[in-house]
C-alpha cells in the first residue's frame, strides 16, 4: 500500500493516546506500531491495532491504569483505503471504541483474510452478510458488540472457518442456526453466549458435526439440555451456564467420553441427582453444576474423576457427607460445595490434595472438629468453612503450612482459637472472617503481622481488651472492619479505614474520631463515645463520602452541628438515644436521607421547613424529645414514602393534619403523649398499609458488603417494644422441645440451613413464619407445618414451599382403597378414642383452671393480648 494510503487510513481514526505516533512520513514503516510485513514479499499481511490489554481484570485494575486503557482505544471511522492491502490476511481491531458505526462492508472484500477480530470494539447494527464471502477465513470473532442478525445463512460460505464467536449478538430470529453452523466442515469452536437463543424444535433434525470441539451456549434461553449435544462425540468443552435449564441432567454423558469441560451452572434449575455417568468421565478437568437444585448425595464414585482440577457443586440441595474418595482427586485445585445441606465431618482424606488452592464448604451443616490435615495443604489460597457447626479448639498447628493463604472465611462456627502468644503466622491474608469464634479475652496479637489485610471480621469473638494502638496504625487501610459485639475499651482518634467500619456494641469511650474521606459505612452504636459531633461531621475531609452513619446509644452531647451541606451521599442517619440538645439544623433537610432517627434525646424547637426536601424518607423518628409546634401539613405531601413516623412523647400541639392520610405506605404512626387536640381525621381509613399486607418493597438500604438492619420503637397497650433484629446461623434443633409453643416468628433474618425435623413436635403452633431468610431444603413432612401457606416461607433461597394439596382419593384404585378399609378400621377407632382422651385431659389440665382460677385467667389473656399485638405490629411494620 502506498504511504499516502496509510495516512488516509490513520487520519480517519481518532487516537487519544497517540498509539499510532510512529506512523510518520519519512520514518521506517517497518517499525510502525501494529503493522507487520511479510519477510520475503515485503507486503503488509497483518494489522494488529487492538487496544493493549489491562494487566489485571477490570475491577482490580488501578484507576490510573484503567484511565490509560480507555484513552488507548482507537475511535473514528474505517477508511476504504484498507482495500488496497491486497495481501492482508490478519486484521485485529478488537477492544477499541468504534461506537455508533456499523461493521464496514469493505471487510467482506478483503479476500485474503484468514483472521478477523472485531470483538468488543463497540460496533453496532446488523452483521454484513458479505462477510460470508471470505472463503479463506479461519478465525472470526465479532463478540461483545451490539450486533444482530436475522439469519446465519451467510456463515455457510465460510468453508475454512475453524473459530466462530458471535457472543452477545441478537440472534433470536436466526432460525436454523444449528443446521448452518454444524455444516461447516472445519469448525472447531462455536461461541454463541448471550445471543437470545431458544430451544431447537424437536421436529427439526440436527446433523451431527464431526469437527466441533468447543460449544458455548451460555446465557441463552434454553429450557433443557439439548439431546443433540450428546451426538457430538468429539466435544471437549460444553458451556450451558446461565440458561433456564430445567429437569434432570441427562444421563447421556457416556456418549461424550472426550469431555474435559462441562459447565451447567448459574441460573439453571436442574433438579435431579448427579447422574452416575458423569462420574465416568475420566478426562473431565472442569465440572461446574453450581446454582441449580440438585439433590441427593455426592457419590463415592466421584473419586473416578481422576483428571478433574475444578469442581464446583455449590448452591444446590445436596445432602449426606463429603465422600472420603475426594482424596483420590490428586489433580484437584478448586473444590466448592458451599451452600448445600451437607453434614458429617470434613474428611481427613483431603490431606492428599496437595494441589488444592481453593476449599469451600461454607454454609452447610458440617460438624465435628476442624481437622489438622487442612494445615498440610501448602498450596491453599482460599479456605472457607463458615456457617457450619464445627466445634472444639483450633491451634496454630492447624495453619502451620498454609503459607499461600489469602482468604480465611470461617465465621459462625463454635470454635475456640488458642495460638501461642508469640505466634507469627506463615501466611499473609487479605481477607479474614472469624466472627463468632472465641479469640479472647486478649486482642489477637498475631493480626499485627498481617500486612496485607483489607477485610477483617472478628465480631462477637469474646475479646475484652483495650483497643491496641498498633492495630489502628497498620500500614494498609481496611476496606472492611467488623469488631462489633466485643468488650473493647479505650478511645480512638483516627480510623484508617476505606469503606466499612463496625465497632458497635463495645465499650469504647472518648471524643469522636476523624475518618478517611473514602469511608462509606460507619457503625458506632451502643458504645460510650462522648463530646460533640463537630470533629466527625464538620471536617469536610473526614468521611465526606459517608452513606450510612449509626451513632445511636452513646453519650453524645451538645447541638447537632449545621454542616450537612457537603454530606450529599448520606442515606441513613441514626443519632438516637444520646444527650443531644438544640434544634434540628436546617442543612439536615438538604441531604437525601432514607432514615432519620433522633429518638430519645433532649432536642427542642419546631419542624424545620427544610425537612420537606427529604422526599425519600422512609423512617422518621423524633420520639422522646421536647419538640413543639404543630405537626406540619406538608408531611403528607412531601414525605410520601414514609413507612414509620414516630413523634411520640414531645410537646406538639394543634390538630392532626388531614394530609397525613395521603401517606399510602405508612404502617406505623405514633403521635401519643403530645398536646395534640381535636378529632381524629375520618380519612385515617385511607391508611390501608396499616391493615393489609403491603406488597411494596420499601428498602432503606442494601449493599454487597453489608446488610443493614434498623429498629422501631412501637407501643402497644401501654407496653414499649423495640423491633429490629438480624439473626444468623442455623435454627436450633432444641426449639422443637418447646412442645406447647403456639407462635413462632423468625422472619426477616439471615438464618440458614433447614427447618429442624424436631419441629414436628410443635403440634400447638397456630402461627409460624420463617419468611425472608436463607433457608434451604424441604419443609418437614408429616407435620402440620405443611398446612401453613406460602407466605410463611417466601423469600428463602432455593426453598420449597408446601405442595398443593391433592384430594385423598386421587391416584388410589378403588379396589386398593376397599381392601384396606377393614384392616384400618381398628386404627381409626383407636384414633377416635385417643382424640377423646386427649380432649378430656386437655380440658381438665388447661381449660378448666382458666375457668375456675381468676389469676390464671387474667395472666393467660394478658399474654395472648401481648403476643397477638406484637405479631400484628411486626407484620404490619415489615410489610409482609
Amino acid at each position: 500500500m502506498p504511504i499516502p494510503t496509510y495516512f488516509a487510513f490513520k487520519n480517519h481514526l481518532i487516537d487519544p493516546s497517540k498509539r499510532l505516533s510512529s506512523w510518520v512520513e519519512g520514518g521506517d514503516c517497518c517499525k510502525w506500531i501494529g503493522v507487520v510485513y511479510h519477510n520475503s514479499t515485503g507486503y503488509v499481511n497483518q494489522l494488529h491495532l487492538a487496544a493493549p490489554p489491562l494487566s489485571q481484570p477490570d475491577f482490580d485494575a488501578p484507576l490510573a491504569e484503567w484511565e490509560a486503557y480507555v484513552r488507548s482505544k482507537l475511535q473514528g471511522k474505517i477508511n476504504p483505503s484498507l482495500l488496497e492491502l491486497k495481501h492482508l490476511n490478519s486484521l485485529d481491531l478488537s477492544s477499541n471504541n468504534f461506537s455508533s458505526i456499523h461493521i464496514p462492508k469493505i471487510f467482506g472484500l478483503l479476500e485474503s483474510l484468514t483472521y478477523l477480530n472485531l470483538s468488543y470494539a463497540q460496533f453496532q447494527g446488523a452483521i454484513p452478510h458479505n462477510l460470508g464471502n471470505l472463503s479463506k477465513l479461519q478465525y472470526l470473532d465479532l463478540g461483545g458488540n451490539d450486533l444482530k442478525s436475522k439469519s446465519l445463512q451467510w456463515v455457510s460460505g465460510l468453508s475454512s472457518l475453524q473459530y466462530l464467536d458471535l457472543s452477545y449478538a441478537d440472534l433470536h430470529k436466526a432460525n436454523g442456526w444449528v443446521q448452518v453452523t454444524f455444516k461447516l466442515p472445519s469448525l472447531l469452536e462455536l461461541h454463541l453466549p448471550g445471543c437470545d437463543l431458544e430451544d431447537v424444535p424437536s421436529s427439526i433434525s440436527v446433523n451431527s458435526s464431526k469437527s466441533l470441539v468447543v460449544l458455548d451456549l451460555s446465557g441463552n434461553f434454553l429450557s433443557s439440555v439439548p439431546k443433540w449435544i450428546f451426538s457430538l462425540h468429539g466435544l471437549v468443552s460444553i458451556y450451558l451456564s446461565e440458561n433456564s435449564l430445567e429437569g434432570p441432567i441427562p444421563d447421556y454423558s457416556g456418549n461424550i467420553s472426550f469431555l474435559e469441560v462441562l459447565d451447567l451452572s448459574g441460573w439453571n434449575h436442574l433438579n435431579s441427582s448427579i447422574p452416575n455417568s458423569l462420574y465416568s468421565l475420566n478426562r473431565l478437568q472442569f465440572l461446574s453444576l453450581s446454582g441449580n437444585q440438585l439433590q441427593g448425595t455426592i457419590s463415592s464414585s466421584i473419586g473416578n474423576l481422576s483428571s478433574v482440577t475444578h469442581l464446583y457443586l455449590s448452591e444446590n440441595q445436596l445432602n449426606g457427607q463429603i465422600p472420603l474418595s475426594i482424596g483420590e482427586l490428586s489433580s484437584l485445585k478448586l473444590f466448592d460445595v458451599s451452600k448445600n445441606q451437607l453434614n458429617g465431618q470434613i474428611p481427613l482424606s483431603i490431606r492428599q490434595l496437595s494441589s488444592l488452592e481453593l476449599f469451600d464448604v461454607s454454609e452447610n451443616q458440617l460438624h465435628g472438629t476442624f481437622p489438622l490435615s487442612i494445615g498440610e495443604l501448602s498450596s491453599l489460597e482460599y479456605l472457607g468453612f463458615g456457617y457450619n457447626l464445627l466445634g472444639g479448639v483450633v491451634l496454630e498447628t492447624h495453619f502451620s503450612n498454609l503459607m499461600r493463604l489469602i482468604t480465611l472465611a470461617a465465621s459462625h462456627n463454635r470454635l475456640r482459637f488458642e495460638p501461642n502468644s508469640s505466634w507469627i503466622p506463615s501466611f499473609q491474608c487479605e481477607w479474614i472472617e472469624l466472627g463468632d469464634w472465641y479469640l479472647g479475652p486478649k486482642f489477637p496479637q498475631w493480626l499485627k503481622f498481617q500486612k496485607k489485610l483489607s477485610y477483617l471480621d472478628i465480631s462477637n469473638a469474646g475479646i475484652s481488651d483495650v483497643m491496641p494502638t498498633w492495630f489502628l496504625n497498620l500500614p494498609t487501610p481496611f476496606e472492611y472492619l467488623n469488631l462489633s459485639f466485643n468488650q473493647l475499651t479505650g478511645g480512638i482518634s483516627y480510623l484508617n479505614m476505606r469503606d466499612t467500619v463496625d465497632l458497635s456494641s463495645n465499650r469504647l469511650t472518648g471524643p469522636f474520631l476523624r475518618v478517611l474521606s473514602t469511608l462509606r459505612f460507619l457503625f458506632l452504636s451502643n458504645n460510650s463515645f462522648s463530646g460533640s459531633l463537630s470533629q466527625l461531621l464538620c471536617d469536610s475531609s473526614s468521611g465526606k463520602r459517608m452513606e450510612v452513619l449509626y451513632i445511636d446509644k452513646n453519650l453524645i452531647s451538645g447541638d447537632i452541628p449545621d454542616c450537612w451541606s457537603h454530606r450529599q451521599d448520606l442515606n441513613i442517619l441514626n443519632l438516637g438515644s444520646n444527650n443531644l440538645t438544640g434544634k434540628i439544623p436546617p442543612s439536615l433537610g438538604y441531604i437525601n436521607l432514607s432514615m432519620l432517627n433522633l429518638r430519645n434525646n433532649t432536642m427542642f424547637g419546631e419542624f424545620p421547613s427544610t425537612l420537606q426536601n427529604s422526599t425519600n424518607l422512609i423512617m422518621f423518628d423524633l420520639s422522646e424529645n421536647h419538640f413543639s409546634g404543630s405537626v406540619p401539613a406538608w408531611i403528607g405531601d412531601k414525605l410520601s414514602n414514609l413507612v414509620i413516623l414516630s413523634l411520640r412523647s414531645n410537646n406538639f400541639d394543634g390538630h392532626i393534619p388531614h394530609n397525613i392520610c395521603d401517606l399510602q405506605f405508612l404502617q406505623n404512626l405514633d403521635l401519643a403523649h403530645n398536646n395534640i387536640s381535636g378529632v381524629i381525621p375520618k380519612c385515617f381509613n385511607n391508611l390501608s398499609a396499616m391493615a393489609t399486607t403491603n406488597k411494596t418493597d420499601k428498602k432503606v438500604y442494601g449493599d454487597s458488603f453489608y446488610r443493614f438492619s434498623w429498629s422501631a420503637l412501637l407501643v402497644l397497650k401501654g407496653r414499649e417494644d423495640e423491633y429490629g433484629n438480624l439473626l444468623t446461623g442455623n435454627i436450633p434443633d432444641s426449639i422443637g422441645n418447646i412442645e406447647l409453643m403456639e407462635s413462632l416468628d423468625l422472619s426477616m433474618n439471615r438464618l440458614n440451613g433447614e427447618i429442624p425435623p424436631s419441629f414436628s413436635n410443635l403440634n400447638f403452633l397456630n402461627h409460624f413464619n420463617v419468611s425472608y431468610n436463607n433457608l434451604t431444603g424441604q419443609i418437614p413432612t408429616s407435620t402440620h407445618l405443611q398446612s401453613f401457606d406460602n407466605l410463611s416461607y417466601v423469600g428463602n433461597h432455593h426453598y420449597r414451599p408446601p405442595l398443593t394439596k391433592n384430594c385423598a382419593s386421587k391416584g388410589i384404585p378403588t379396589d386398593v382403597a376397599n381392601n384396606g378399609s377393614s384392616s384400618e378400621g381398628n386404627k381409626v377407632n383407636s384414633l377416635y378414642v385417643s382424640i377423646a382422651l386427649g380432649f378430656v385431659m386437655g380440658f381438665w389440665g388447661v381449660v378448666a383452671p382458666l375457668f375456675f382460677i381468676r389469676s390464671w385467667r387474667i395472666a393467660y389473656y394478658r399474654m395472648l393480648d401481648h403476643i397477638c399485638g406484637k405479631l400484628y405490629v411486626f407484620w404490619a411494620t415489615m410489610g409482609m
